[in-house]
Parts: structure tokens; sequence; C-alpha cells
């Protein structure tokens, strides 16, 4: 029981004892200072000291509201770290030292030497009859556990003694984690257990129906695949059916230096001792590690999984090799659709009133279909919605939140693109407009065909989306991009190929499952621009390089066609592409460069409604043989040429002025337009 939820009587009570027990060695220390004088004989005292100490425990436990499950805190310690009399007493002694100054003199006169204010074992050997050598040795509890401190000294029995700050804190009933575990190990309380799914209370019923964590001889227990916080949920669940807390800690924070591992793991099993607590070693293989900086966290992980000797769990993105201590593995899964849904309706609270019936059944599963929450997650968006005053639409409101909750933290990688792009902004031949329709449809329906109908029972392979946008600088595919992930309310990440793709080997295996691991509860619109950098036709495999190449590739278009989001590839070259990687694509849209007509739609909407207009003409601007994003370039350019001349409209002169800049970046001569053109374009006023 934590010492700070104990009330405050039982507080002052443990006090009182442990400096009742503490007076009884000083007693011993007079007495015996006056045995060396021939006053008293040794053995009076002893039986006097023990006589005492069991009188003292008797009348503490008597107090009312006082039980043999609340022991004082020095009783509960020499219980749980198996402490002999004899070691018990040297505690004492240690601690005297520290509360009172009576402690020093008494230890300096017994050593004959002023000097020498500390205990030693030396001391402990003539003061307590009960000693044994066995006790003063590294394997002893008191300093297996660091109980004591053996300062430097010439020889063992008489070096100073000294008690670990952090023991002296817990005699006093005061819990505090040790100061060199701060930052490093960090507890999670019991009420952050959430919601389980059906599938993960199972997890935890088998861990702790056959005692898996706290048998003699248990196993590590080692949780891996889906989401560190899944895993957290259940070792924190099963911890706490068997009355335990839980501590966590990083590999990533594991010390290098071996003593320091060694020193680490020996004042975290006191810690567990102490608190009755169960450590979660969270070890994400996927951190952005080099090979060498990776094999040697490994190496460290691998040392505290053979070395506990305490209830130890590992949360891991991958499934750890056999070891020579058992190692029990534990695949954790994401919870089913209907687990999902089951959730949602649980949890859904007073928002459920607001979306009954129909409607409700509806909304959950548009949330299953876009959504791959954990179940805590779940509990957070019901949560954040039920206690929102805002009178918003609640469908609209869950659907924020929920973006909110399953935004993926890519960060060099990926960037995230806001949009409010429409339809109505796309200038495309209705072949390539129909088939953007047709991708939007199989996005918001996906979670009727493939669950509900039942195509997804069939085999999982091939159920992500996935299409291919091909064609010229500017002619609208990002555009298009944009348009869909606004249309369907979802986020837009474009990949830089260029932090992703590395020379090293396997580098760039891990940084796109880092990609997709990260999107894959949010249901996020990856946009790989560039994709023929990554996806050119496959190279014939001639060293290391060209065979990694390859897997690379191959690698990807696994996850794309697993991805229950929608993955986007763009390329300027599509002829350059691979034939069986186009046949792993679902949808394949041509971006054609816009003829004269839809060069002048585009002409025309790309000025905002607010943007006041001179007399533009529209036809002429149209034999401006440009894509559509260089159009977009020299509208926002000349709307800043009019403003800065005061404003009043955006004018043909404006429009000239911006054209020949942009030429001029293309590195063309503008030659579209015939000297009487440029005439009529700038008017009168220019000729």
């Amino acid at each position: 029981m934590a010492i700070n939820s104990l009330q405050s009587d039982w507080f002052a009570e443990n006090q009182r004892y442990l400096m009742a027990e503490v007076s009884q060695i000083r007693q011993l220390l007079q007495e015996k200072l006056a045995q060396a004088s021939g006053e008293t004989s040794n053995q009076a005292t002893v039986q006097t000291v023990s006589q005492r100490i069991g009188q003292t425990r008797k009348t503490f436990l008597s107090q009312p509201g006082h039980s043999a499950e609340t022991p004082p805190v020095l009783e509960s310690l020499c219980q749980r770290f198996g402490l002999s009399q004899f070691e018990r007493q040297i505690l004492l002694l240690c601690a005297g030292v520290e509360l009172s100054r009576a402690f020093g003199a008494l230890c300096a006169a017994l050593h004959g030497d002023s000097k020498q204010t500390y205990p030693t074992f030396g001391l402990a050997f003539s003061l307590f009859p009960e000693g044994e050598w066995a006790a003063i040795t590294p394997d002893s509890p008191l300093r297996r556990w660091r109980m004591i401190e053996v300062m430097p000294g010439v020889e063992l029995t008489h070096s100073p003694l000294r008690i670990d700050e952090y023991i002296l804190h817990w005699l006093m009933g005061v819990e505090s984690l040790d100061v060199r575990l701060r930052g490093l190990v960090k507890p999670i309380p019991n009420t952050a257990i959430g919601p389980l799914a059906d599938s993960h209370q199972q997890i935890v019923k088998r861990i702790s129906v056959t005692g898996l964590l706290f048998g003699a001889k248990a196993p590590v227990i080692q949780l891996w695949g889906g989401e560190l916080e899944t895993k957290r949920a259940i070792a924190l669940a099963a911890a706490a059916q068997s009355g335990w807390s839980l501590h966590t800690i990083n590999a990533d924070a594991l010390p290098t230096d071996r003593s320091q591992l060694e020193l680490l793991q020996s004042l975290w099993e006191r810690e567990s001792i102490f608190r009755q607590s169960l450590l979660l070693m969270e070890y994400e293989q996927d951190s952005p590690l080099g090979d060498r900086e990776a094999a040697q966290q490994q190496s460290l992980v691998s040392s505290v999984i053979e070395q506990s000797c305490r209830p130890l769990m590992v949360a891991s993105g991958d499934r750890l090799a056999q070891r020579q201590r058992p190692l029990l593995s534990i695949e954790v899964h994401s919870p089913t659709p209907d687990e999902q849904q089951q959730l949602w309706y649980t949890h859904l609270g007073e928002t459920a009133k607001e979306l009954n019936g129909q409607a409700l059944n509806g909304q959950v599963n548009q949330l299953v279909s876009y959504f791959n929450l954990s179940a805590s997650g779940i509990h957070s968006v019901c949560q954040q919605v039920n206690n929102s005053h805002d009178a918003e639409d609640m469908p609209a409101q869950l659907w924020r939140t929920c973006l909110a909750q399953a935004r993926p933290k890519l960060g060099e990688l990926a960037q995230r693109i806001p949009s409010s792009a429409d339809w109505d902004d796309l200038i495309l031949p209705d072949a390539e407009f129909n088939v953007l329709k047709t991708i939007a449809a199989h996005v918001r329906q996906r979670s009727t065909v493939y669950e509900q109908w039942g195509f997804a029972s069939r085999g999982r392979r091939g159920l992500g989306i996935s299409a291919l946008f091909a064609g010229g600088s500017g002619t609208g595919k990002t555009l298009a991009a944009e348009t869909l992930a606004n249309k369907l309310n979802l986020d837009l990440y474009r990949i830089d190929l260029s932090m992703v793709v590395s020379k090293y080997i396997g580098e760039t295996e891990k940084n796109l499952r880092r990609i997709f691991d990260g999107a894959e509860k949010g249901g996020a619109i990856l946009l790989f621009d560039e994709a023929d950098a990554l996806f050119g036709k496959r190279s014939d495999v001639k060293d290391a390089r060209d065979r990694y190449a390859n897997m690379e590739v191959a690698y990807l278009l696994q996850r794309i066609e697993a991805y229950r989001g929608l993955a986007i590839l763009t390329t300027n070259l599509k002829d350059s592409l691979d034939q069986a990687f186009l046949r792993r694509i679902r949808f394949v849209v041509q971006f054609p460069f816009p003829n004269a007509t839809q060069r002048e739609k585009i002409w025309r909407c790309s000025f905002p409604a607010q943007v006041p207009l001179g007399d533009l003409k529209f036809k002429m601007l149209a034999k401006l043989n440009l894509a559509g994003g260089n159009i977009r370039n020299i509208v926002l350019n000349a709307a800043f040429l009019a403003a800065d001349e005061g404003g009043m409209a955006v004018e043909m002169c404006h429009l000239l002025k911006a054209a020949q800049s942009e030429y001029i970046k293309l590195e063309r001569p503008l030659t579209e337009l015939s000297d009487r053109d440029i005439q009529k374009w700038i008017g009168s006023e220019q000729s």
C-alpha cells in the first residue's frame, strides 16, 4: 500500500515506532559503552532490548485502525526483503546516525576515536550477538538492494557505513521515487486504466489467470505489434488484477555504460519490491537510430531481460528472438471493426441521445470505416465530445475530434497539407474527372463493401485503395489530392521522398514503416510526390544495394495494398515506372496538358470571388500555353501587383507583367502572343 495514501495517524504512529526502535539501539550503544567500564552485562542488555522491541510492536498494532495489513514500514521492509534480525539491527544502527546526534558521539566513543562518528560492521558484530558474516557480503539483502553504502575504507569491517537516503525516507513513511530513477522510470496510475476491446481483455486474462507475471520462475512477457498505448493498457490491467502498480521505462533511456545499467536495474528491482510494481520496458525498434546504435540498444534490452529477477514486460514493435530466459510473446492486434463498433456504442454516452436509431448506427459505421482508433482513443474522443459545451452538430464534432485524435506524428518525413479545394477547382476531361469521383466513392463506401457485404472475408490482400496520378508539372495532380482530402474530410500528407529514400540498406523500409504505421489509425490520405524516384523500373540485381532497392519497392506495394486509407503516388514520367508495379495500383489517372478551352476555364476559376477584376480577356489569356499551376502563379503575382498600385482592380497589364516573370522562370520566350495581342492586352494607355 502506498505510504501517502495511509491515514495521518498511521504516519505519526509509524514515525513513533521507528524512533522507539532507534532508541532501543541507542540504549544498547550506551549500555555497551557502560559495559566497557564494567558497569553491566551484555546479555542483560540484549534481553532488555529484545523485550522492549516486542512490546513496541505490540503496542503499535493494538492502536485503533491498525492491523497486520498496515504494519510499520520497518516491519514490511524486513519482511519483503527477507532481512535477518542482525541485518535489521545494522539498518537501524545506520538510520540512528541520521536521526540522532547522540549516535555519532557513541560510535566515536566505542571506536576510541573522536573522528570515527559512524557505524561499521565491526561495531555491529560487537553489539549484536546474532551477527553472521553472510549479512555483510555483496549478495546480502543490505548490500544487494543497496540499503546501506559501504564507504571507502582500509578494511571491510572498519569501513564507514551509511544508510541509503531513499531507504531512510521510506522508513520515515515518506514515499518518493529514487532520485536516480526519476526521468527514466515513470509511474502509470491505475486511474489510467481505460476500456479494453474483448480480444485485449482475453490477453489480460491469459496473463493474470496463469500467473505468468508473478510466479517463482516467471517468464518475461512480450507484447508485440499494435499501438504502444494499447500494449500499455493491457500491461496496466494485468498488473492491477494482481494488485500491482505499473511503471514504464523507454529503451532509449537505458544507460550504455554497463555499470550504470546494473545500478539502474538494481535500484528498479528494489523499487519494485517496495511498491509491488511491474516494469514495462517500451522498445519500439523503429526509432530513428543508426545500425550501430540500434545494435547497441538491442544488446542493452537483451541484458535487462536476461538479468532481471523481477516481473518484467516488454512492449515492442516486432517479435523478439528467443533467449535463455523464458520469453512469452503475445501479438497485440488493433481492435476489430466489430470491437470498435461496440466500444463506440459503449462510450458515446450522452452523445448517443443526439444520435439515436439509424443515425447512430450510420455515424458509428462511418467512424469505424475511416478511423482505426484504439480503445483508449475511442474513449478519449467520447469524453471530449461529452464534456464539450459546443452546440455544433454532434456528428461533425465527433468527426473533427476523431481527426485530431488520429492525426499521425510523422515528423520530418511528411507534411500535412490543409485544403479547401472543391470539384469545381479541377479542370479535367470527363473521363479523368469521373475516375476521381470513383476514387472518392471507394473510400467512402469501403466499410459497406468490405465488411457488411463480406468482401474482406475473402482475404485482406488488395483491399488498400491506391492511385497513381501521372502528368506534367502543374497539371493538377496535387490539387486533385487536395480536393479528395477536402471532400472526404480527411487529412492529406505529402511524403518527402528525399527524406524517405536512404542510401543505407534497410533505412528506406524503416522510414516507410514509420509513415504507414503512423497514418494507419487516422485513414489519412498519403501523397507520395514524384514516385518514380523510388518506383522506377526494377534494376537487375548486380549488388546488395540493387537487391534491397527492389525489396523496398515490394515492401511499399505490400503496405499500400494493406493500407486502410488512400495512398496516392504522383509521377511526371509514367513510362519510367515498372509495369509490374502499375498492375498493383487500383486507379491510374492521367492529367493531360490543358487545351485552350480548359485553360480558359482555369483562368476564370483561379480568381477568388472577392478579387476586383478589370476588363480581362480570358480567351486571349487562354492562348498562353501554360499548365494550371503556372496559371495560378501568374494570377497570384498579378493580384500582388494590383494591390501594390492601389488595389482598384486586377487588369490585363498586371497579368502581362506576371506572365513575363513566369516565362522567365520557365526559361521560355513569351511567343504565344503577337505584338497586336499584347497591344490589346495592355490597352491604349500602354501603346
